[in-house]
Formats: structure tokens, sequence, C-alpha cells
């Protein structure tokens, strides 16, 4: 029965657009409260989730039972944080009827796609073929698994390097999830392993039977048993009876199984609601497709009703006019212009700067500038489009002891191949290094703890010579490489201490180094930029000694990869990918790298659909921003593979997304290296040179 609110005040604090969606509906001959399908358009800092929750809150106030409404959610947090308003809302809604008592289980169909798949398939699982105590691989135990299985079949004995297990788990994941053929997958996302379709066809078909044979079902499982289920009608039809109300959050970030999963359960549409934003859809590389958005309002008839917000609670509105500009250039998009309630304010701004080091110098000096103006750094972020974008920053934040957490990959300085090649170095410095010596050591094939502690032995009683390790019998699988290894550490060994020129030593590490790095890991050519940033780094010490030392004053943690905690602080800076920083936002923000090949990605040239994609990644940054922005443009990249007569440096290009429109929008300055700005701080004499009618009359 419904309960009629006497208190619409619960509505009063949304604007016209977000009222219109959450109260958008009717009854009908006194029937339960019913809807067509509805899509929000939410734009960035537009009140997505408050929108949301008052749209569930006025569902139970309409009288629509708390057990009839399913939520889905991409993040568990998310799922607690809606379940949590919608309960304030209706503390509020219901007071006078309920004396404060709220519906007994406030939204007990609460939670992520997989978990609320998980509850359905346990109840299920006896249709499926499952026991209903199959046990849920994490991606970690899925990678472990598809590893024991890639053995089996000898692909790791390959006599070209097989993809590892990660890899070959993402492979698998976007087929299921994104629906598409291998095929398909490997030419659009994995084309460097393509030549193996037919042995990770095999893989795939014997890790699906490994994973039955033991009941056991890994994330991408739930979604996939799900879509299953759903699509046979009558199940399909039971579950979707169960609900009278659907509401998906974030559904510009959905795949095609979710899509498929939706539609299913709902085929009319009836009680759907959606809610997005496809400017802010940046996922593919998780097969998120941007079309389930773009499409939903003509898969029903009538087409689903769609409501756009654009009242913006976070930027100041110079920062939205540049968010505007940039967005409207994009293909295929709901139209939307951002308003901000605060026209306060200065322009964003577009530096362009010498090259990385001045980028770096120029980011931190605004850092502190700000905080002296009593902006504290966690209040402030820095963005960037790769993780490894970030590493001459955070050397020069380590150096200056500024405090940092990192997101959304690892810091530099603990990513596990920078810590090798630093190992390397750390123990040609000091053979009797344990720690460094043992690191380095099992980077070679075939020797492990056993054999790395008597290696090390065999050193210990030859006085810690390095030369000595010739005559160690090394494990036979490392024998191929044991001269090789040998003669790097004893030319590092033989290199004096005060070596004007022992930059040229990271390259040759980098050269050993190389093979083993594409054997021990994943993502290679981000990580062998990393180790080039290294290199470009090492330039500005004198010695190895001072190089080493002061790279390891804020040691790494020696327990993981991961980036941790900041140091124990009051305050902190934030460097986070962009991908990462997706949902949140701070009063300055700084973007780096904004040149064409990083914004947009070099990956991303000649497919029409990852430029755009790229280009709402852009947006993403910027709006993250509220009072304050600045993109910065490097103008010279060094490179450290050239031929000797090579340049040292390349030029970058203004990013294609910097159109004259968008400039316009911003305050425009030049920004060089402290030691170059300060020779040309002002002319010494007044005197005025017309150079230009010289030059004409060179051709008159």
């Amino acid at each position: 029965m419904r309960v009629s609110s006497s208190r619409p005040e619960y509505l009063d604090a949304l604007n016209p657009a977000q009222r219109l969606a959450a109260t958008f509906g009717e009854c009908r001959d006194g029937e339960t409260f019913a809807a067509g399908p509805l899509l929000v358009i939410a734009g960035a800092g537009t009140g997505k989730t408050m929108t949301l929750a008052h749209r569930v809150a006025h569902l139970v106030v309409e009288g629509v039972d708390t057990r009839r409404i399913l939520l889905l959610t991409f993040t568990r947090r998310a799922a607690l944080e809606m379940t949590r308003r919608v309960e304030s809302i209706l503390r509020q809604a219901l007071a006078d009827r309920t004396n404060g008592a709220l519906p007994a289980g406030v939204l007990p169909w609460s939670g992520t796609f997989h978990s609320v798949g998980n509850r359905l398939l346990r109840r299920f699982a006896r249709n499926l073929g499952l026991d209903p105590g199959f046990s849920v691989l994490d991606r970690g135990d899925a990678a472990d698994l598809m590893d024991v299985v890639r053995h089996e079949l000898e692909l790791s004995k390959k006599s070209r390097r097989f993809p590892r297990k990660d890899t070959c788990l993402a492979i698998y994941s976007r087929c299921v999830n994104a629906q598409e053929p291998l095929q398909d997958t490997l030419q659009f996302a994995y084309p460097w392993c393509a030549d193996w379709e037919d042995e990770l066809r095999s893989l795939f078909q014997h890790y699906v039977v490994r994973k039955q044979e033991t009941q056991a079902l890994d994330y991408d499982d739930l979604l996939l048993y799900w879509s299953h289920l759903v699509g046979d009608e009558e199940f399909a039809g039971e579950i979707g009876s169960w609900f009278d109300h659907m509401l998906v959050d974030e559904y510009q970030d959905t795949n095609r199984l979710q899509a498929t999963i939706l539609a299913a359960l709902k085929p009319d549409g009836r009680g759907l609601t959606v809610v997005g934003d496809d400017a802010q859809s940046i996922y593919s590389f998780r097969a998120a497709d941007v079309e389930n958005i773009l499409g939903f309002p003509s898969q029903y008839s009538p087409p689903a009703r769609v409501v756009t917000l654009e009242q913006n609670y976070r930027s100041t509105q110079a920062i939205l006019d540049s968010a505007n500009c940039l967005i409207a250039d994009c293909e295929h998009q709901y139209q939307k212009s951002l308003q901000s309630q605060t026209s306060q304010g200065g322009k964003p701004r577009y530096v362009t700067v010498e090259d990385g080091d001045a980028e770096a110098e120029f980011v931190v000096e605004s850092i502190l500038a700000a905080r002296e103006e009593g902006m504290e750094l966690k209040r402030q972020a820095v963005l960037f489009r790769g993780s490894h974008h970030s590493d001459r920053l955070e050397i020069e934040l380590v150096r200056r002891n500024i405090p940092y957490v990192k997101y959304g990959g690892l810091k530099f300085l603990e990513a596990a191949h920078v810590k090798d090649v630093l190992a390397i170095l750390k123990w040609a410095e000091n053979p009797k290094n344990e720690v460094a010596a043992f690191r380095v050591l099992k980077l070679l094939p075939g020797i492990g703890p056993s054999n790395a502690h008597r290696c090390f032995r065999h050193l210990a009683t030859a006085d810690f010579r390095i030369d000595s390790l010739r005559s160690y019998r090394a494990p036979v699988a490392a024998r191929p490489e044991w001269n090789a290894f040998c003669d790097l550490l004893e030319t590092l060994g033989a290199a004096e201490l005060d070596d004007p020129g022992w930059h040229g030593q990271l390259g040759a590490v980098r050269r050993w180094y190389g093979p083993q790095l594409e054997r021990l890991y994943d993502g290679v050519e981000t990580r062998e930029a990393d180790i080039e940033q290294l290199e470009q780094i090492s330039g500005r010490y004198p010695t190895r000694e001072r190089f080493l030392t002061e790279l390891t004053l804020d040691p790494p943690s020696a327990a993981g990869d991961l980036a941790g905690d900041p140091l124990l602080d009051e305050d902190y800076l934030v460097l986070s990918t962009v991908h990462s920083a997706k949902g949140q936002e701070w009063d300055a923000v700084y973007v780096l790298n904004v040149t064409d090949g990083n914004f947009p990605s070099e990956f991303a040239t000649g497919k029409p659909k990852l430029i755009e994609e790229e280009r709402r990644l852009l947006y993403v940054a910027m709006t993250r921003a509220k009072q304050s922005l600045t993109l910065i443009a490097p103008l010279r990249f060094h490179v450290t593979q050239q031929a000797r007569d090579g340049d040292r440096h390349v030029y970058g290009a203004r990013s294609r997304f910097i159109t004259e429109n968008l400039l316009g929008t911003f305050e425009q300055c030049w920004r060089g290296r402290p030691d170059a700005t300060s020779r040309d701080a002002g002319a010494i004499s007044g005197k005025q040179l017309d150079v230009a009618a010289r030059m004409r009359e060179m051709w008159s």
C-alpha cells in the first residue's frame, strides 16, 4: 500500500532537472508506482549520486516495496554509500508516518553486478549444472590457474615467448565481457599476440574445463553464467518479475554482457532507470562500450525518456567553459553545456614548458606556492595519462621532501623493474649488499632463493671479489646468460667511484636487463619507458654513489610493488592517472604532458573510436578541478636510444584536442627552466632594432 508523504521537503534540495529525474513515473488506478525506461545523463559534478539516491527514496515513499528494487553499481563502496544516502532521505521523508522507523531491510538487492550475479547463480545453481557451494576465484587465483594450464599444455616452453598468465587472462576476460570473437580481440587490443590465436583458443578451452571440474567461477563467469541464465525466457521472466524497478549507476561503464543481462530482465524497459555520462566513458580497455548509453533510448518504443543534468556544483564557470569547448567537438554524444553556480575564478592555464625537467620544476613550485596561500597539498592533484609520466616529478618531490600518494599505478621508485635496475647498480657499488645480490641473482632463469644463497656464499668465500663469480657453477638454465652477466658486473665494479661519465653504466645495465624484463613482466613498453626515464634522471647526479644514496633516502617498501600510503605527515599531494581520478575532485588540478602522443595516446592513433575516448579522458581530467586548472605541454622529449650522431631529443606536437577555439578559453604562458629564464630576465638596453625590415630588404 502506498505511503503518501506529507513532507515533500525531502525533494527541496534538488534542482528542477534533478527533481524531474527523481520523480519520473506515476501511479495509475491505485496501482504501484510505475515508470517507463529512463536515461539520466548526469554531467560531471552535477549531483548524480544525490539524484539517484533521491529517486530510490521517492520510489519507497510512493509505496514501492524495497525488496522489489534492484540497484546495481560498479563498486561495493558505491552501493554502501547509496544505501546510506537513501536511508538518510527516507528518515526525513517518512518521519511523520513512521516515527523515524525505516522499512525493514532497506535495499536488500543493492550491490555490484558481480555480487548480485553471485547471489542469483547460487539460487539457480542446480539449473545451471553448478554446485551451490561453488568457489569464486579472484583475479590472482584465476591468473594462477591459467598459468597451471599454460604449463600443462607446454605453452611456456615455446621457442618464441608466449604471453604470460596475466596477459592471457586479460585476453580471455575481454572476449567474455565484450562478447567478441578471439580473433577480433587480438586484432583490436592485443595485436602482438595475434600469432598465438590457435594456442590461446586451446588454452582457454582447457582453462574453462579445469574451472568446471573444480566447480570454480572467476569474476567473468559470474556475468557469463548470469547472461546464460536470463537468456532463457522462463528464467528471465521469473527473475525480472521479482523487481518492479531496476536502477543502474555509471551506465556508460557497462560492457555488452551487462547490457544483455539488463535487456533480458526488462525487455520493455518498464521500471528501468540508468544513470551515467557518455562524456565520461573512458574504460574501453575493460570492454566498456559507450554505445550502450548512446543507444539506450532507441532500444524501446516509444524511446526512453532522457533527462539531462547540466547544473555543475564543482567547478568554476571558466573551467567549465574550457571543458564544454573540448567535448563539443566529440562526434557522437548527448549535447549538454555544464553551467556553474559560481562565476568566480580566472581562466585555466595552458603552460608550455621546455622539457620534462622544466615541467616537474614548474609543477612543484606551483604546488608549493598554492600551499603558501593556504591550499593544503591534499587539495591539489597532479593527473597524467600513463603511470610513468610522473617519474621525473616523483624524483623532484622526493628531493624536496614533499609527501605524496599515487593512485593508478606503481610508484616510480617502488616499481619492481626500477628496483631491479637499481639493485644491479647497488650490488656493483657494494658487493657485500646481500639484499641487492639476491634480487639481482633471481633475475636469471633457473635461480631461486636457494641458488642465490649458494652463489652469494661463494662470493663471500672469495672476499667478495666480483670476478670470482665466473668460477661459480650456475644452474643449467642460467648458463647461457652467465658470462654476459659476469661481464656486466665486472665492468660496473671496475668503474671509478668519482667517474663523471658514469651515466653510461645505466645504458649497459638496460641492454643486459632488456631480455630479462621481457621474460619476467608484462606491459614491457611502459616498463621500458620507466627505465629510460631513470637513465635520463641519472644525468642530474655527478656520481653513481650520489645517485643511489639520494634515491634511497626515502626507501621503497620491501614488501611489495604497489604504491603504498604516503609518509606519515599531516598533509600530502595526490598523484593519479586520469582513469583512477574519475569520480574525484580537487581544488587545484595539474595535467601533465598534454601533447599529441599522450593526449591522445600514440596507441589510439588510426582508431577513431579510441581517439574520441581519448578526448573524453582529457575532459574527465579537466572536470576534476574545482578552482584552478593547469594543462602543461612540454616542447621537447629526451630520447635515450638514438644513434651517436642523432638528436638528443624530439619535439612534441600540440595535442590535436587543443584547438584555437579551446586555446581561447585558456590563459596561455611559457615557462622555461630557471637557469634559462634567468639569462633572459630583461634587456640591458632600450635600443630597438628593426630586424623585420632588414629581412625584407634581403629579397627586395
